[in-house]
């Protein structure tokens, strides 16, 4: 059975809150949004936050801080990073956490007379390493806790950010999430490398969109979203209903009612 959830709203403050929503819809799970200050690793009480699951019926998927960037060239920076990953594996051991999402930052770039350089790619060797360091760092920190980090596509992955996704692919604990609403935003350019690596995904951010715009509610854009959520279901993949307001993700929801 597909398992929908939904994000963590800006209207919804408190994590009582969104639990009530959530299962108030008739939602499996919340997506912690770790760019919250509510949220990050210092200020979740994993008895509390338990507790609140039990009570709804409900379940947790974390969104790592969006800034993330396990590769900067600053060696105190990327630490920063890294370790906000392993504190944020071991708070997930503790919640029972199964997925953690996380971005795959493009880094800084020099604009040239050619176009745009990014420093990544200028020095791929160095920051290719950088992701297999934190890949078997990961590794280390999920242990046999089954705990899987799926990296989100968002503007289209540069030849380089594919070259690190291979990298981290290259360990279980690794896997893909599919944003559908990312990928018609910028022409279905990552749809291809995805599918490419289906028995990797393992978890979808749904929302419509149409002309530019992403994070419409269902129904609201031009979207295949049928499709999406049968390959979904098929996947065995969870799936955030990621739009972000409280009207949105209830017409959502209303969408999924009238067509599932």
């Amino acid at each position: 059975m597909l398992k929908l959830g939904m994000p963590t709203l800006i209207e919804t403050e408190t994590l009582d809150q969104c639990a009530a929503l959530c299962a108030r819809l008739g939602l499996d799970f919340v997506e912690l949004n770790m760019n919250l200050p509510q949220y990050q690793p210092g200020a979740i009480d994993t008895g509390r936050f338990k507790a609140l699951a039990d009570r709804y019926g409900i379940f947790y998927t974390i969104h790592l801080d969006e800034n993330l960037n396990v590769s900067d060239f600053n060696p105190y920076i990327a630490e920063g990073y890294r370790r906000t990953v392993t504190e944020t594996i071991r708070l997930a051991k503790d919640l029972g956490v199964g997925v953690l999402n996380m971005h795959l930052s493009r880094g800084v770039h020099f604009t040239m007379p050619e176009g745009k350089v990014y420093l990544f790619a200028a020095y791929r060797d160095r920051y290719l390493q950088a992701m297999a360091d934190f890949r078997d760092r990961c590794e280390e920190a999920v242990g046999g806790s089954g705990i899987t980090i799926c990296v989100e596509n968002c503007d289209g992955f540069t030849d380089f950010q594919k070259e690190a996704l291979d990298i981290l692919l290259g360990s279980a604990v690794f896997g893909l999430t599919f944003d559908i609403g990312h990928d018609h935003c910028c022409g279905g350019r990552d749809e291809g490398y995805i599918l490419a690596h289906s028995d990797r995904l393992r978890h979808f951010h749904i929302h419509d969109a149409w002309d530019g715009k992403a994070h419409l509610p269902l129904g609201d854009g031009r979207i295949d979203l049928p499709r999406y959520l049968a390959m979904a279901r098929a996947l065995n993949c969870g799936a955030v209903l990621e739009t972000k307001t409280v009207a949105g993700l209830e017409q959502s929801v209303r969408w999924i009612n009238s067509h599932l």
